[in-house]
């Protein structure tokens, strides 16, 4: 599709840097920052994760540790009781079942606690640089949905949609951009349609600019 080639062009020129804001050294750590990140933002999860990786550097760590012990270090984070334990559970999952090291296949790593194709898709671009599939957050979605690129509003559907238009070797690099753009200029009440790249190539962009 001419249209997808040029918005893919154009995003790439825009936002050079495709890494995640979350903060990590290792797989693993970047695991538990995802965990960490659902219905939390990034900048959060940057501040509690230092302390907490000191404290819990490895899987072992994190296995071996109480829930409570995990919780103080985690508790301005929203829903920190539940994300404790999918650490926790992930943690003793990666040491008895994978050696200690974090699984770098999809069907693996989503057998984890607190981890989705969205947080899967992730870890093995950003840590393996693998594209296996298209992360599909909020502001993926938002701006699929306003270029026309998908229907549908369920997560595994839009990105099984952008996964047919888009080439697989740009599946991790273009959802990153996405996220950026939404963050920055295609926000969800008011997208900045007249500072954007892309919106001579978006049927929605007319709409916001009556």
């Amino acid at each position: 599709m001419e249209r997808v080639k040029k918005i893919i062009e154009r995003l790439k020129k825009e936002y050079p840097e495709t890494k995640t804001a979350l903060q990590f050294e290792t797989p693993f750590q970047l695991l538990v920052a995802t965990i960490l990140s659902a219905q939390t933002t990034d900048t959060q999860v940057n501040k509690v994760t230092p302390e907490l990786f000191k404290k819990f550097p490895t899987p072992n760590d994190f296995a071996a540790a109480s829930i409570v012990e995990i919780e103080k270090l985690i508790s301005s984070v929203n829903f920190y009781r539940n994300k404790a334990k999918s650490i926790k559970k992930a943690s003793e999952l990666i040491v008895k079942n994978f050696g200690g090291i974090v699984p770098q296949k999809m069907e693996e790593l989503i057998t984890l606690p607190g981890v989705a194709r969205k947080t899967a898709n992730v870890i093995l671009n950003q840590a393996f640089g693998k594209n296996e599939g298209i992360v599909v957050d909020t502001h993926v979605k938002r701006i699929a949905q306003r270029l026309g690129l998908t229907k549908n509003s369920d997560p595994l559907k839009i990105e099984n949609d952008l996964m047919k238009v888009v080439p697989r070797e740009s599946w991790g690099e273009f959802s990153f951009r996405l996220i950026q753009h939404g963050r920055k200029v295609c926000k969800a009440k008011k997208p900045l349609c007249k500072e954007c790249c892309i919106s001579d190539l978006c049927p929605t962009a007319k709409k916001f600019n009556e």
